[in-house]
């Protein structure tokens, strides 16, 4: 598809009847996280923000999954001490950098914003739901905060959209141990709003359901709901950058990578 200028097969966007509907394409890789996928991701939403009869907006995954994470090659390349690959440099006036802006321009697309999960929702992959306003998940679907697993933390926004939708105890939990958790638990949690057998379709439902109220109204919704969020996240975002950047490369988490690649348990420094 071609947004702003930028051509690639990462990303399509179909609209119908009010209703954008996102979905990111590389199905052989569960919908990995790469270069190409943040740039058409982050095009995308950008479009959005001013499309031109668009009411709401759902975004998901082709395929067995809606996005796994990480392509495993990045986290090959951060082990060597290279930085991230994904992170991008800093837009005039942004508060955030590529990889948090492919999870908050949904926050900043005015229309409501439902992502439908199945299969995996993992690491970036659950970020990137999380900056949706709605979550529609398969029973089925597998959930984590996977960064702690390969010595990072989440920095996609994520530590701001988790603390506003679970308990503080429960968001620790979450990060500190980076377990892999059913839909139906993030559900009792608060990480899913809803479960359906075919949460695509369910999905659209809700986005047909909300292109059919008034458009001044909804967005006038959203802006207030966002509101609060809003005021606190570019100190937030900051901080998650200055955190990931000692990280990165770092002893222990190229052993985190390292060990797992190797399959043998890990064998970590303590800090000094």
């Amino acid at each position: 598809m071609s947004v702003s200028g930028v051509v690639d097969e990462r990303v399509t966007l179909k609209v119908r009847d009010g209703v954008a509907t996102v979905m990111m394409n590389r199905a052989d890789k569960r919908n990995a996280l790469d270069n190409a996928m943040f740039a058409s991701l982050a095009a995308v939403g950008e479009h959005l923000k001013s499309a031109p009869g668009v009411r709401a907006v759902v975004l998901s995954g082709e395929g067995q999954s809606f996005c796994a994470g990480l392509d495993f090659s990045s986290f090959q390349v951060m082990a060597g001490g290279n930085g991230s690959v994904n992170a991008g440099a800093m837009a005039d006036g942004r508060i955030t950098h590529l990889a948090q802006q492919v999870c908050w321009v949904w926050q900043e697309v005015p229309v409501p914003v439902i992502a439908a999960l199945h299969g995996h929702a993992l690491g970036g992959g659950l970020q990137i739901s999380l900056g949706a306003d709605v979550r529609v998940a398969h029973p089925h679907t597998q959930l984590s905060v996977r960064e702690l697993f390969w010595g990072l933390i989440p920095d996609m926004t994520g530590t701001l959209m988790l603390s506003r939708l679970v308990r503080p105890d429960i968001a620790k939990e979450l990060v500190f141990t980076a377990r892999i958790l059913p839909a139906e638990e993030g559900q009792r949690i608060g990480l899913v709003t809803e479960l359906a057998e075919d949460s695509l379709g369910r999905a659209t439902a809700i986005a047909e359901e909300i292109a059919s109220r008034s458009p001044d109204a909804v967005r006038a919704a959203k802006r207030l709901l966002n509101r609060l969020a809003v005021a606190d996240a570019a100190d937030q975002f900051a901080a998650e950058r200055d955190e990931i950047h000692r990280l990165i490369g770092s002893p222990n988490q190229a052993e985190a990578v390292t060990s797992y690649f190797e399959k043998r348990p890990p064998r970590f420094v303590d800090p000094a």
